[in-house]
């Protein structure tokens, strides 16, 4: 289950004209073999061992499932667009037929975008998927419909030509089987505003991540309703977008995308900001058998820069872990894309369970003094959201 890798690269991709009734069959049982990219866009020559294994066993059970009368839905996720093109995302999956569309697994993953909330669940139930490789989906936005076909994990992550005003759009998915479901895209408009980037984990929701029980229990079997949120962050990113209404907000996280539905709906239950997660998969890549964290925050903050020129960034996170050393490095090579940087430290007992140590690394401290180096970008840290809203205040940075 590997979702799309790299800065502007996808594993999406219209399906090829010439498609056969014999592919279209293929597809509907999860036997395709979609086209495999390396993150610069050439293709995979050979897929790493585990990756080879996991698409084994999930074709395995597409067929299984197809054979019992399950069929292929879609599921939206938040996106966000700018410059004539949006960004959608989205995922393939199988479901029973006497399953709504409304209580899927991954269900609700728009939650904090102004879909209708759906009813908080244990996080184990969206990590019981059944994902379609290949799967083609059509994408209809403002009377447009573009084909695009899933990557090897069922994802869909693909930036398409659409002339849209600034705001909100649902856009329509539809599934190879005629399931029906919205997506909603944000639009950012070209003038020069200031957006948010945030992280997670720890910035706005305690999870002590990455310690492996914890981090489980929290994932997999505590109910979600139980989180606890970070004090004072959603009035500090309320704020901070008070004076720039149609600024945009992104959440970007190394967490799995299966665990959208209970992050959107958190945030949406503290009242932060609606906008689009950008997250990961669990489970092996095309080249390797785990995923770097650090690599998707620095392609994903890439792709931000390049399709929406126009924004300057505040990024958004902690240091309990990789989040310094990125923003240092994105200082250092954008720093006409970044507005400021907001770290949140975490006290002594989450670093322990972050890393093992009672305060931040030399190494993290070390890129946050070279963040703090370079003039016209403020760097704030506090210990929690409404420290950090108060320098926020002093340095010029809310209405």
């Amino acid at each position: 289950m590997t979702a799309p890798q790299g800065p502007a690269a996808s594993d999406a991709h219209p399906l090829p004209s010439g498609a056969s009734a014999s592919d279209e069959d293929r597809l509907r049982a999860g036997r395709v073999s979609p086209r495999i990219e390396n993150p610069d866009g050439s293709p995979v020559q050979q897929l790493h061992v585990a990756a080879r294994l996991e698409d084994r066993f999930d074709a395995a059970v597409a067929r299984v499932l197809r054979r019992r009368g399950w069929t292929v839905r879609v599921i939206g996720y938040a996106g966000y667009g700018s410059g004539g093109r949006v960004r959608v995302l989205a995922r393939t999956l199988l479901a029973s037929p006497n399953v709504r569309q409304r209580d899927l697994p991954d269900a609700g993953a728009g939650a904090q975008t102004g879909e209708r909330l759906a009813p908080p669940v244990r996080g184990w139930r969206s990590f019981f998927t059944a994902p379609v490789a290949g799967a083609t989906v059509e994408v209809t936005i403002a009377g447009t419909t573009h084909r695009l076909t899933a990557d090897r994990g069922g994802y869909v992550d693909a930036m398409v030509e659409a002339d849209l005003p600034p705001g909100w759009h649902d856009v329509e998915l539809t599934s190879l089987d005629d399931a029906r479901t919205t997506a909603r895209i944000v639009v950012v408009g070209p003038e020069p505003t200031v957006g948010i980037v945030s992280d997670i984990d720890d910035t706005v929701m305690v999870t002590r991540l990455p310690r492996p029980l914890v981090a489980a229990w929290n994932v997999f079997v505590r109910h979600e309703s139980a989180r606890e949120a970070v004090p004072g962050m959603s009035r500090l990113y309320r704020e901070l977008q008070a004076s720039r209404p149609d600024s945009p907000v992104v959440y970007l996280s190394t967490g799995a995308w299966n665990a959208a539905p209970a992050i959107g709906r958190f945030l949406r239950q503290h009242d932060y900001p609606a906008g689009p997660l950008l997250l990961t998969d669990w489970g092996p890549t095309n080249t390797g058998l785990f995923r770097s964290g650090q690599r998707h925050k620095v392609a994903q903050l890439r792709r931000l820069f390049a399709e929406m020129p126009q924004v300057r960034w505040i990024l958004v996170g902690d240091d309990g872990q990789h989040d310094p050393q990125i923003y240092a490095g994105a200082v250092a090579r954008h720093r006409d894309r970044v507005e400021a940087v907001l770290i949140r430290q975490l006290t002594a007992g989450e670093h322990v369970l972050s890393h093992g140590l009672p305060t931040a690394t030399p190494e993290q401290e070390e890129q946050q003094d070279r963040a703090d180096d370079v003039p016209g970008v403020e760097v704030l840290l506090g210990a929690d959201g409404e420290e950090l809203l108060r320098q926020a205040r002093a340095a010029g940075l809310t209405a």
